[in-house]
């Protein structure tokens, strides 16, 4: 795919805010919307634009897409890609919130309709209702691997009622909706002098299984924990993982460790 800069696609500085971003999509959706431009080289722009905004629009994926470029310069889109298809981009995307408004304001086409034109059968979109949830979103096939979902799901996604919506769009799209990964938990045992200076901690993560290198606070106390975020479980459809909380449990010291043994042996 050509290399292109995100922010030079949507005409913005690499400092702009999400408000000045979604105001410069909306103004070249607007410009490059193919009701006012029929032809291919309008939908590839289009494809340009709808990407940047994809991307710049989601802080995490905001945040990768900066540190590539400032790490690699021109070369950050094709690092970007390297680790991020097209299905994973627009994942819980509001394009269509967006495309949806210029529809109503100017008489164009739907969402819908637009992006089958334009993505052909690497797009579809569904639709699901029923007495006390709903979803409707689009869904990106594509060549690179699983369907991602994007839209909105307007309900809380857990308990009964939001399996049941998940498997329901699941039935009919083929693809889960997004649902966070769950929390995870363990435990760390310092001394207290590690508690007391704080620092470093090597910590091996079983379910990952890889090791992590924990910053422990300095004054860090028995029972508190340290959150370590996106290192829990991870996330369907595209969602973010849970987080992973390490309690710590001082370590007693020697001769108190000995006392309590001895006095377990005590005649009563």
């Amino acid at each position: 795919m050509e290399q292109q800069d995100f922010y030079d696609t949507l005409g913005v500085s690499a400092q702009a805010d999400a408000k000045q971003i979604k105001d410069a999509y909306r103004q070249l959706a607007f410009q490059y919307h193919p009701d006012k431009n029929p032809g291919d080289a309008s939908a590839e722009k289009m494809k340009k634009i709808n990407e940047a905004y994809a991307v710049l629009s989601n802080p995490g994926k905001r945040k990768d897409y900066d540190a590539l470029r400032d790490r690699f310069g021109s070369s950050a889109y094709d690092r970007f890609r390297e680790n991020y298809t097209e299905q994973d981009i627009f994942s819980g995307s509001d394009i269509n919130a967006v495309f949806e408004e210029l529809a109503r304001a100017f008489g164009f086409r739907g969402f819908d309709e637009i992006f089958k034109d334009v993505y052909g059968q690497g797009y579809r979109s569904f639709e699901f209702k029923k007495p006390g949830f709903s979803a409707k979103g689009f869904v990106f096939t594509g060549p690179f691997g699983k369907p991602r979902v994007g839209g909105q799901m307007p309900f809380k996604a857990d308990g009964l009622l939001g399996k049941a919506a998940r498997y329901a769009v699941k039935k009919i799209s083929g693809v889960e909706l997004p649902e966070n990964g769950s929390d995870s938990f363990d435990i760390i045992r310092l001394t207290p002098e590690q508690a007391e200076k704080g620092g470093p901690y090597a910590y091996f993560h079983r379910k990952q299984g890889k090791k992590l290198v924990v910053k422990v606070p300095p004054g860090i106390r028995d029972g508190q924990k340290i959150r370590l975020s996106g290192m829990g479980d991870s996330g369907k459809g595209g969602a973010d993982s849970g987080d992973l909380y390490l309690k710590v449990s001082l370590k007693k010291p020697l001769a108190k460790r000995i006392r309590d043994m001895m006095s377990r042996f005590k005649p009563t």
